[in-house]
């Protein structure tokens, strides 16, 4: 009996051991008059939901935009059961190749940046054909101290935004360039600040969240990075 339903009921000892009037329905969990052996006879059973599909491609070349991946609900929730989790995320992303395979993406003067994490799940053939399986990679990594930042950062929970939240002002960040952030003939990434002084002023904008965005100096360029991992990042 889905909600409150004064039908399903019967007459016997109720779960708060009152004789009398008792209910089968889904609302007696709420209102405390279920019968004693609701929970044998109505089990509860939480909502159950699939394995997450492959991330999609993003919705759009050549500029920032987002990526998306779903799970569909195997069972509904039932007699008071845990509610389904969310069906579906979407995480910031950047195509360096057009649909013709067209070098783009690199005309950008802000510095988009993303958590370090995601450059496990990035493939760098799929996203710019320039760039061989056989290629080495050059990478390199630069430092920046963080100037300011909006208030937006901090106010992202989304589980795959949530590394927005460890940018403060003040702190030293790395940020790594590998491919296909990286441009095939300058091997720079944009926004990326090498021809600073360390005194000018850069401008930097997270992928998922446009409203997260800040200045930062130019501290160094290395090798590689070595900051602590919330303060890693990747350029996009």
């Amino acid at each position: 009996c889905p909600g409150r339903d004064p039908a399903c009921s019967v007459r016997g000892w109720r779960l708060d051991r009152v004789y009398g009037t008792c209910f089968c329905d889904q609302a007696c969990r709420l209102t405390g008059d279920c019968c004693f052996d609701y929970a044998r006879a109505c089990p509860a059973r939480p909502c159950s939901v699939g394995e997450w599909s492959a991330w999609s491609g993003c919705a759009d070349q050549c500029k920032p935009t987002t990526r998306v991946r779903r799970r569909s609900v195997r069972q509904e929730p039932r007699n008071g059961g845990a509610p389904c989790p969310p069906l579906e995320e979407r995480a910031g992303c950047l195509e360096y190749s057009t649909t013709l395979g067209r070098d783009c993406g690199h005309a950008f003067v802000p510095a988009f940046i993303t958590t370090s994490a995601f450059n496990k799940e990035r493939t760098r053939q799929a996203a710019s054909p320039q760039w061989s399986t056989h290629t080495e990679e050059p990478g390199y990594c630069m430092e920046f101290r963080t100037e300011s930042l909006t208030p937006h950062c901090a106010l992202e929970t989304r589980p795959l935004t949530r590394w927005m939240q460890y940018l403060r002002e003040g702190y030293t960040v790395c940020v790594d360039c590998q491919p296909p952030a990286m441009n095939a003939r300058s091997l720079r990434c944009s926004g990326d600040g090498q021809d600073s002084d360390g005194n000018q002023t850069l401008h930097w904008q997270a992928i998922g969240n446009s409203r997260c965005q800040g200045t930062w100096k130019k501290v160094r360029r290395v090798a590689q990075c070595s900051c602590p991992a919330v303060h890693s990042f990747i350029f996009i």
